[in-house]
């Protein structure tokens, strides 16, 4: 017995002391209980967004989180948003070490995980120049162009056939194809031209690659599991970083081979102007890579090459299939924004870039769809010294999750935000709202390829709706069911029926 009050009081002045703790140090609310050992990991669950935005509802938009070992801050309304990412914009501007960082980001040293600082910063740079500035987007414009005709001539093809066309691989399959034709001058999908045996390495890597995003590692909370039952998952991630390293390196060196045929030719290994902005981001970077060879190492280029690659296709080509799919579901939204182009850009030609400034309620389309479904819902950054957010004390090395779908989806900053109203963004210039709407985030590490991300479902989706007549599969409602990932993927694939319109069907045949 005397063992038992003994126990009792060590608990009691433990919890006193961690109240008046958090007392003292004014630190946001905690929902109870906290577990000891693992914290709030139980609150853990699929799709993560949802769950901490039901948790944000009960408990408030600031509050501290404790996932095993890591301290967690979720902010979930658009003035917490605003404070993380102004005022304390450079506390956090680095990312969390998670064990993905570490296998897949080249020991945190790429565009995505490395900390905020000159390295970042020059990464960030070269990023925006050399890929994904508006003279770049716009010099390579060609290869969208083709990209898009050659998805069109596909869904022509498959509507000829049997009218079912399933667009979530084909959507997948334009943005990596028009990625790797930036990133490496060469496509992987529907080329016959491309070595059958790379292609195929190439397809798998990829779904790898993007199996680990629908995965949450318990031994980044809890490093103990991985002595438990996590080391399978990091071996998986071992193995992938060896299959991705050896391919991105078997891309440089093919180039590298091409570099010197042209130079024995004759060929000008230091181009510039003209000739420089046609050239792909590998020969960009290794005409860099000539001139500074100490920083432009080629861990530096593949690890640019993956970021680019992972980030710029499955958001993207998630976001035309909600958007497809919601159109789907409201056709007189999508009947509406049919007659849009047609008035603007008629039946002798297809759309192009140049044509979507002028497509306003496509614009707002694109908004309403990425306000519901946004590509990155939940956005993670980690604070390097102690700040204060809403009035509190947030300590250093705290995790910053930004919960932008409950944002975005919040009654209190949108009216009636479950329904589909592209309207509500009607004389709304850009892709943002305040911090009400910020699909790329904002900050300093707001998505560089916003710009490119717009081009490509303005002009994919535009090019599919003037084309073609586009139905359900049968009278029931697209299942609009959300998947598990990071990126917000639909749990089942779109399949929708669709046949060429009348008027288009001379251009279609002339693909």
């Amino acid at each position: 017995m005397d063992a038992f009050y003994v126990i009792l009081s060590i608990v009691t002045i433990i919890w006193i002391t961690k109240v008046a703790l958090l007392k003292r140090t004014n630190l946001p609310p905690t929902p109870f209980p906290c577990i000891p050992i693992i914290g709030h990991l139980y609150l853990v669950k699929s799709p993560l967004y949802r769950a901490l935005g039901k948790l944000s509802n009960r408990h408030g938009p600031i509050l501290m989180l404790q996932f095993g070992t890591r301290r967690a801050l979720l902010v979930s309304s658009p003035e917490a948003v605003k404070d993380c990412l102004t005022t304390n914009d450079v506390t956090f501007a680095n990312r969390p070490h998670l064990l993905a960082g570490k296998h897949l980001g080249y020991d945190y040293t790429t565009l995505s995980w490395s900390s905020y600082g000159d390295h970042w910063r020059n990464l960030r740079r070269i990023a925006s120049l050399e890929l994904l500035s508006t003279h770049r987007l716009q010099t390579l414009n060609s290869i969208r162009v083709e990209e898009v005709r050659l998805l069109a001539k596909k869904v022509y093809y498959s509507a000829m056939a049997d009218g079912m066309v399933e667009m979530k691989s084909m959507f997948f399959e334009l943005m990596l194809n028009v990625m790797m034709m930036m990133i490496a001058g060469k496509r992987y999908y529907g080329d016959s031209e491309v070595d059958v045996e790379v292609a195929q390495r190439f397809k798998e890597i990829v779904k790898e690659s993007f199996v680990f995003m629908e995965t949450t590692n318990v031994s980044d909370y809890l490093p103990w599991w991985k002595w438990v039952g996590g080391r399978e998952l990091e071996k998986r991630m071992v193995a992938l970083r060896g299959k991705r390293d050896g391919f991105m390196q078997g891309l440089l060196d093919e180039h590298r081979r091409k570099q010197v045929v042209l130079t024995a030719e004759g060929g000008d290994m230091e181009a510039t102007g003209t000739e420089r902005e046609h050239k792909n981001l590998i020969e960009v970077l290794l005409m860099l890579q000539e001139t500074e060879p100490e920083y432009y190492k080629d861990e530096v280029i593949k690890g640019l090459m993956q970021v680019l690659l992972s980030a710029g296709t499955d958001t993207s080509s998630g976001t035309m299939e909600w958007m497809l799919s919601l159109l789907l579901n409201n056709p007189d939204v999508l009947k509406k924004a049919q007659v849009e182009i047609d008035d603007y850009v008629g039946e002798d030609r297809l759309v192009n870039e140049s044509d979507l400034g002028n497509l306003p309620y496509l614009r707002c389309i694109i908004n309403e769809t990425m306000r519901m479904y946004p590509p990155g819902p939940l956005v993670f950054h980690e604070s390097s010294k102690d700040c204060e957010v809403g009035g509190y004390h947030i300590p250093s090395g705290t995790m910053l999750l930004m919960n932008l779908w409950a944002v975005q989806n919040d009654p209190k900053n949108w009216d009636n935000p479950k329904k589909f109203e592209p309207e509500r963004f009607t004389g709304l210039e850009g892709s943002r709202d305040g911090y009400k709407l910020m699909p790329f985030g904002s900050g300093r590490r707001r998505c560089p390829a916003e710009s490119l991300a717009m081009r490509m479902i303005g002009l994919a989706l535009g090019t599919l709706i003037q084309c073609f007549e586009w139905e359900r599969p049968g009278e029931d409602m697209i299942d609009m069911t959300e998947g598990k990932g990071l990126t917000m993927p639909k749990a089942r694939p779109l399949v929708a029926k669709c046949q060429p319109r009348t008027k288009m069907a001379k251009l279609l045949c002339q693909m």
